[in-house]
C-alpha cells in the first residue's frame, strides 16, 4: 500500500490532559481555563475509511434505505474523491434491509434467520451503493469479510491486496462483515471494530465513525444532562474507557464501548479516528467545517506503526539471503525482487515475517514475504517475467514489497 499516513502533516500530539484526571475532574473542566488543543483538518488526510451504521442508513420503520440522507453523504464522498482522497466505506445494513424486504416481524432474530436476511439484504445494499456512487461517475467494489479475513495472515494479505487494487483504479471499496456465513463465535458483531481493522489493514490515516451521537461525552448524555462533549482524546486511558455507554438504537449492535475499542485498534496502528453525528445531511462536509465531534489522535502514522510491528512484534519464520545488488536496491527504498535472492531457508507461508540477510550473512532487515517457502525456492534468482512460466501464475512481482519491509537492525524503523 502507498505511504498514505506520511502525507497527513500532523504533529505528534502532546501528552493527554486526560491521563492524570478522573471522570469527575474531566467533567468539571472549565474550557476558559485550559489551553485549547488543535483539532486536525479533514483536508490533511489522504486515505479515509468512513463507517456507516444500520441506524443511519436504514429507516427502521420502513426497512428501506434513507435515500436523501445517503445521497447527501455520497455527495460528500464524491467531493473528497475528486480532491484526490482515497475513500473506503464500511457499511452496515444488510440484515436490516433483508428484514425489510422479507417483511420479517420486529424483534430478535435467530442466527440462521439473520444470515438468511443478510443474504437478501446484501444484494440490495451492494446495488444501492453502486448506484449512488455511479451517479458521480465513481465505481464501487463490494468486499465481504469475516473475522478470519483480518486475523489470518494469508487472507489478510489477499483482502489488503484487493482493496489496494480498487483504490489504484479510483474505485470506492464498500466493505461489510459477511453476515451470511459468520457465526457468533467467528464474527466481529459490530462494524466499529471491523472498520478499525479495515483502516489498519489498509494503512488508512483516518477512520470516521458516523454515529447516532456526535462524539464521546463525559457521561451518557441521554442519562446525564450535564454530560459534556470531549473534543479531543490524545490517549485512550482507563478514564476514557469508563465513559463508554451502551447502544442507543435497536438496529445498532455497537455502542460507545465498541467505538472506544475501535479507537484503541486504530490509534495503536497509527490511524487517527473521529466520532461524529451521522444524523445530519452532509456529515463529512460538516466535519470539514468544524462541526462538533470527538477526535482520537495518534502520535504515529500507519506506515511507521506497521513497520514497527513487522520489525519488533513478529517472529521470523525463515531467512532470505540476497546479493549485493539487492542490498543496494533495498537501501535505496526499492522492493525485494526474486532476482536478488540467492538462498531461501526455513518453512514459511505467504505473509510470514522473514529475516533478510546480505551476502556477508549480516541482517539487512525484516519483511513480510509474498510467497511461501517452496515457491520462493523455485523463483529465487529469476527475473519477474520468469515467475509465471515457473509457477504457472503471474503471482506478485516482488518477493517482499517495500511497504512490508523494514531496513536496518532488528526493531529499527528506517528513516523516511
Amino acid at each position: 500500500m502507498g505511504n498514505a499516513g506520511a502525507a497527513t502533516g500532523l504533529k505528534a500530539p502532546r501528552v493527554s490532559h486526560f491521563q492524570s484526571l478522573d471522570v469527575a475532574r474531566i467533567a468539571s473542566l472549565d474550557p476558559s481555563q485550559t489551553a485549547p488543543m488543535k483539532r486536525p483538518a479533514l483536508k490533511n488526510f489522504r486515505r479515509i475509511v468512513v463507517k456507516v451504521g444500520s441506524s443511519l442508513l436504514v429507516d427502521s420503520q420502513a426497512g428501506e434505505v434513507r435515500a436523501s440522507w445517503l445521497a447527501a453523504l455520497v455527495d460528500d464522498i464524491a467531493k473528497l474523491h475528486k480532491d484526490g482522497r482515497e475513500i473506503m466505506v464500511v457499511s452496515s445494513g444488510s440484515i436490516a434491509l433483508g428484514r425489510g424486504r422479507l417483511k420479517l416481524p420486529r424483534g430478535p432474530l435467530k442466527l440462521e434467520e439473520s444470515q438468511a436476511a443478510a443474504a437478501v439484504g446484501q444484494i440490495a445494499l451492494a446495488r444501492i451503493w453502486s448506484e449512488v456512487l455511479g451517479h458521480h461517475g465513481i465505481g464501487a467494489g463490494q468486499i465481504l469479510v469475516t473475522l478470519q479475513d483480518t486475523e489470518e495472515r494469508r487472507r489478510y494479505l489477499n483482502a489488503r491486496s484487493t482493496i489496494a487494487k480498487l483504490l489504484e483504479w479510483h474505485a470506492v471499496p464498500v466493505i461489510n462483515e459477511n453476515d451470511t456465513v459468520a457465526t457468533n463465535e467467528i464474527r466481529y458483531g459490530d462494524n466499529d471494530r471491523l472498520a478499525a481493522r479495515v483502516a489498519t489493514m489498509t494503512s488508512a490515516d483516518l477512520l470516521i465513525l458516523l454515529s447516532d451521537i456526535d462524539g464521546l461525552y463525559t457521561a451518557p448524555p441521554s442519562a446525564n444532562p450535564d454530560a459534556e462533549l470531549i473534543p479531543i482524546v490524545e490517549s485512550v486511558t482507563s478514564e476514557i474507557e469508563a465513559m463508554a455507554g451502551a447502544a442507543e438504537s435497536e438496529l445498532s449492535r455497537g455502542g460507545m464501548y465498541t467505538k472506544i475499542e475501535a479507537a484503541k485498534i486504530a490509534t495503536t496502528a497509527g490511524t487517527h479516528m473521529l466520532i461524529a453525528s451521522g444524523k445530519i445531511e452532509h456529515p463529512l462536509a460538516a466535519i470539514a467545517d468544524g462541526s462538533r465531534c470527538t477526535w482520537f489522535l495518534t502520535p504515529a502514522n500507519p506506515v511507521t506503526a506497521r513497520k514497527r510491528w513487522i520489525a519488533g512484534s513478529l517472529e521470523p519464520k525463515g531467512t532470505l539471503t540476497i546479493d549485493a545488488g539487492a542490498v543496494a536496491a533495498l537501501r535505496a527504498g526499492k522492493s525485494l525482487l526474486p532476482a536478488g535472492v540467492v538462498r531461501v531457508e526455513g518453512q514459511f507461508a505467504r505473509g510470514d515475517a522473514v529475516v533478510v540477510r546480505g551476502p556477508d550473512t549480516h541482517e539487512i532487515g525484516r519483511g513480510l514475504v509474498a510467497y511461501d517457502a517452496d515457491n520462493a525456492e523455485k523463483i529465487k534468482g529469476r527475473s519477474s517475467p520468469d515467475v509465471m512460466a515457473i509457477l504457472g501464475t503471474s503471482g506478485r512481482s516482488e518477493m517482499i514489497h517495500r511497504d512490508d519491509l523494514v531496513i536496518g537492525p532488528a526493531g529499527a524503523i528506517p528513516a523516511k
